[in-house]
């Protein structure tokens, strides 16, 4: 392989691939800048060097202590060894050459430049270095006709083109800003550029890529002849060996890039990965915009891109001084590109769009789509790759890439190195667009299927909070649930589905609807509970659940309770708001199977609140214990409604940064029925008790001030009455009257089969009963008993109806 020495010269050996290393150490020592050179040449990773005292990584640190009297204007080639700490004596630019054992790379004979750099803070210092063993010709050991080669420096302006390691500096050193990288571009320039002196007539200057030139300027051993020494000024053609350190380096890129783009499926945190892989060290500037569909989570965009498509930049990075762009490409803009621009030859075409130089005409061209202000200031002279975001054959997007004037433009080999940076962006872009597809869809599945509960039901009044998890979270199986029973009792129902995503909020809306259907049949507490649990074995073993099933009576003030595995409930009494947890059988999360349920019952009192919560809720304060104790606290806290209080118990609860978890929590202020408001009556088994039933009604409804309820609930209670005369045999008969916010009606009998409502023809005598029943009343229902069943209706009641209450 040609290295690109001149004829008659020893060959370098593999000169191309001499890697440069470039560092910076700190005021104590420890590396904060470690390039991808440094890596090849002593082999640690940046990750590993980061932070480590330098002398255990390479051998400056201890040929620094003595770099007073430095090779930099000599032909010496002392070897230093290594010494206990890097520190600078003076304020001038050292070099010199010591071997050390590297980390798997045997003994390294290493030629080492310094450069102490000002501020921040002292005794910082820049620097490079090469593996003169690389240097010496490609048959092997050195040779006597071959001078030492010696690290030293040169004023910048001796070779124009120089100046390509300090323009380079920003993408070698990603981590430096660019007000520092620029007082180092600054120092270099004034205290010396580094060069390898192969006499006192040839001195090359150390290049970016690899540390060693493609070229010498005359022979070894002595000064040049006029023949073989170029002019200064001109550069002879770089060799292969230049173009493969080259392509080594984009390589090393792209391979830094896959590492580091892609760490979540966050689409937002995607984007800031894309641009600080590319700033600084590709490009200057950076800005990512998408289509909607994308940015939406929607589905995959449909079709190619039109001209009216709208693009919506979703982010900028640049290595300006801040502020600078904010105007001119703020972020959340949206717009169409027409079809004569460069931006949408790229989208239509898929392909990259290279401009080495924005002359006058590109910049007016992308000047006439901005109406508010003049970009051409910015752009012009600069270099400008576009290059689009694309997954399976469909643009999602496209990057723009710019560099300023004092840095090289792209070229066809960058084209190739932005396409690929665009290509692995674009499928990490599209998984992170699934995703949130995928998030949204479970999202929406899950709000169409929680309930929306009313404020008050009979006998207590209700409030509920849900927090969403963070994004990847936000789709979980938590759920709540209010259900009113026959007669004037409530269930309660908190619970949640293991996982997240559109599987559990699909399973959580079926245990919600399988809890409502077994709850309306008046099925005991432990039993709904054992329902739930044969249906989530029969949709699977992969299915777990827990959940929390409480039945209030607010007439006999009582709470019934079953739990599967669920955070227990906290009960705050009202005599002296004292809030405890109850102690309750845990039982087994559903889906586990073979296990028993039991069902506590716990008095209590009118005005006491019942608090039910998920996991999400306690687990924020990272230890099970300690939220249960600041759940009660929290919930035992006086607030001016139930609203207050359920927020006041959030902000209590929810304290910890990076919460993942659903957060649902119900309080139910359980206000019981007075005995006032309660009527009961036993009627016996005879048709004449029909007309009695319709007197009692009538007398307990005057009595309550209820005038406009009397003649449709005296009319469907002789039907009721009626049905359970007929049916009941000899058995007992009762009526019931409870008035909450609405009339609530109960007949019962001792006969267990349901009522049932019968399509009467016109010549059939009986059957109506309870159509009439259902054509006046808001709600009606049949019900088992432990020894019948029970017929109720509910009248609604309009506001005159209701007030003033009248005589107990």
């Amino acid at each position: 392989m040609d290295s690109g020495i001149p004829p008659g010269l020893p060959r370098l050996a593999a000169a191309g691939s001499v890697p440069l290393a470039v560092v910076v150490v700190d005021g104590d020592g420890l590396v904060s800048h470690w390039s991808s050179g440094a890596r090849r040449l002593f082999g640690h990773a940046r990750r590993d060097a980061v932070g480590q005292p330098a002398s255990d990584l390479m051998p400056v640190a201890g040929a620094l202590a003595r770099g007073e009297r430095g090779v930099a204007h000599g032909m010496e080639d002392p070897y230093d060894e290594l010494g206990p700490e890097l520190h600078a004596r003076g304020s001038y630019a050292t070099a010199g050459r010591a071997k050390v054992s590297g980390s798997g790379h045997g003994r390294l004979d290493v030629l080492w430049w310094a450069y102490p750099l000002a501020g921040p803070g002292p005794g910082r210092h820049l620097v490079l270095a090469v593996d003169a063993a690389r240097l010496r010709p490609a048959g092997g050991g050195e040779r006597a006709d071959m001078p030492r080669i010696a690290p030293g420096f040169a004023l910048h302006t001796e070779f124009p083109d120089s100046d390509a390691l300090v323009r380079r500096l920003p993408e070698i050193l990603p981590g430096l800003s660019p007000a520092e990288t620029g007082r180092i571009v600054a120092q270099v320039r004034e205290l010396g550029y580094p060069v390898l002196e192969f006499s006192r007539y040839d001195r090359v200057p150390v290049t970016p890529d690899q540390g060693v030139p493609g070229r010498v300027a005359g022979r070894y051993g002595g000064p040049p002849s006029m023949t073989e020494r170029p002019e200064r000024g001109v550069a002879a053609p770089p060799g292969p060996g230049l173009e493969y350190a080259a392509a080594r380096e984009r390589l090393d890129f792209l391979a830094e890039v896959s590492g580091r783009i892609g760490t979540s499926l966050d689409l937002a945190r995607t984007v800031r990965e894309v641009t600080g892989a590319a700033v600084p060290r590709f490009s200057d500037f950076a800005s990512v915009h998408l289509r909607a569909a994308v940015l939406a989570g929607e589905g995959f965009p449909d079709g190619p891109p039109e001209a009216t498509t709208v693009w919506h930049r979703v982010r900028v990075e640049h290595t300006d001084e801040r502020g600078r762009w904010d105007d001119m490409v703020p972020v959340g803009e949206a717009m169409p590109h027409p079809e004569h621009t460069s931006f949408f030859q790229c989208v239509v075409t898929g392909e990259p769009v290279l401009i080495p130089r924005l002359d006058a005409l590109d910049c007016d061209r992308i000047a006439g789509e901005f109406e508010k202000w003049d970009p051409r200031p910015l752009i012009n002279n600069r270099s400008l790759l576009i290059v689009p975001l694309k997954a399976r054959d469909a643009v999602l997007g496209f990057m723009v890439l710019m560099r300023r004037q004092d840095r090289e433009p792209f070229d066809d080999l960058d084209r190739t190195t932005g396409a690929e940076l665009a290509a692995r962006a674009g499928l990490v872009l599209d998984n992170a667009r699934m995703r949130t597809y995928r998030e949204n869809a479970a999202e929406t599945l899950r709000d169409s299927l929680l309930p929306r509960l009313a404020p008050r039901m009979a006998g207590c009044d209700i409030a509920t909070r849900r927090l969403p998890g963070t994004r990847l979270a936000r789709a979980g199986g938590d759920w709540f649930d209010a259900v009113k029973l026959p007669g004037p009792r409530t269930a309660f129902v908190v619970g949640g589905v293991l996982g997240h995503g559109p599987d559990s909020a699909a399973m959580m809306g079926q245990f919600r609807t399988a809890v409502q259907a077994m709850a309306t049949t008046e099925t005991h507490p432990a039993q709904l509970l054992r329902g739930l649990d044969d249906l989530a074995r029969r949709l699977g073993e992969t299915y777990l659940a827990t959940c929390l099933y409480v039945v209030y009576d607010p007439i006999r003030s009582e709470l019934r309770i079953a739990n599967a595995g669920h955070v227990p409930p906290v009960l705050v009494r009202a005599e002296d708001g004292g809030a405890e947890v109850l102690d309750l059988p845990t039982g087994a999360p559903l889906g586990v199977g073979g296990v028993a349920f039991g069902t506590v019952t716990v008095r209590v009192a009118p005005g006491d609140r019942l608090v039910l919560c998920t996991d999400g809720l306690i687990e924020a304060r990272g230890d099970i214990a300690e939220g249960l104790a600041a759940l009660c606290a929290s919930a035992a806290h006086p607030a001016a409604s139930m609203d207050d209080a359920c927020d006041a118990m959030v902000r209590a609860l929810n304290t910890r940064d990076g919460r993942t978890d659903d957060m649902a929590l119900l309080m139910a202020r359980l206000n019981g029925i007075p005995d006032d408001d309660v009527a009961r009556y036993q009627l016996a088994p005879d048709p004449a008790e029909v007309a009695r039933a319709r007197r009692l009604v009538r007398g307990r409804l005057l009595d309550w001030g209820l005038p406009d309820a009397v003649e449709p609930a005296e009319l469907m209670v002789s039907e009721l009455v009626t049905n359970a005369v007929r049916h009941a045999g000899p058995g007992r008969v009762w009526l019931r009257l409870v008035r909450t916010d609405t009339l609530l009606c109960e007949v019962g009998d001792d006969e267990p089969a349901p009522a049932t409502l019968l399509d009467a023809g016109p010549d059939d005598e009986s059957g109506r009963g309870l159509r009439v029943v259902s054509g006046l009343a808001r709600d009606w229902g049949t019900s088992r008993t432990p020894s019948g069943k029970t017929v109720w209706f509910e009248q609604a009641l309009t506001p005159r109806t209701r007030l003033p209450r009248g005589r107990g």
